[in-house]
């Protein structure tokens, strides 16, 4: 029987990481780290699995097009580049995902008025329709994927995730420099 790291039962999942541990044994590896980067990727993958499936596809947006809208609704107009670094997608990605939003009118192009390079893009009316609708059902999901936790503990968890992010973008920093 094939011991699945993704599974929804908690002795299945245990059972993986162990099958993990002895297939690795011999290499020099820290696998709490492992065990701790691997559950952060696939818990956020889980909670996105869910978010498209129980909540963005009624309403025809991806992950990455809900997280646009978000960013422009908490933030208002901003520049291409700033969208793409605040949802965590590539300029490129964010290409495809404007051409979406724009045919569905949801946002609009704002030109630069120096660069023709550089653009900003905004919700319309439409989109910030969309996204007051949305993002109360989308933080009902939220409350759920963490009911499982107290609140102290839901604090402390994202007080945790915080230093990994923090940790890595600067790590990140430093190897760009």
């Amino acid at each position: 029987m094939s011991r699945r790291i993704s599974s929804s039962e908690k002795a299945v999942v245990s059972q993986a990481e162990r099958d993990i541990r002895a297939r690795l044994h011999d290499h020099e590896l820290d696998f709490t780290a492992m065990s701790a980067v691997s559950n952060i990727y696939r818990t956020g993958s889980a909670v996105r699995n869910h978010m498209e499936r129980t909540l963005l596809d009624d309403y025809d947006l991806s992950w990455v097009a809900f997280t646009v809208l978000w960013v422009l609704w908490i933030w208002d107009a901003q520049e291409t580049g700033h969208v793409a670094m605040e949802a965590g997608i590539t300029k490129g990605t964010l290409t495809g995902v404007m051409k979406t939003l724009q045919a569905r009118k949801l946002i609009r192009r704002i030109p630069h008025r120096n660069d023709r390079r550089r653009v900003s893009i905004a919700l319309t009316r439409a989109g910030l329709r969309l996204i007051e609708e949305v993002f109360p059902e989308f933080n009902k999901h939220e409350t759920l994927a963490v009911s499982a936790l107290s609140n102290t503990e839901q604090h402390e968890l994202a007080r945790l995730l915080r230093l990994v992010q923090l940790q890595i973008n600067s790590a990140s920093a430093e190897e760009k420099s």
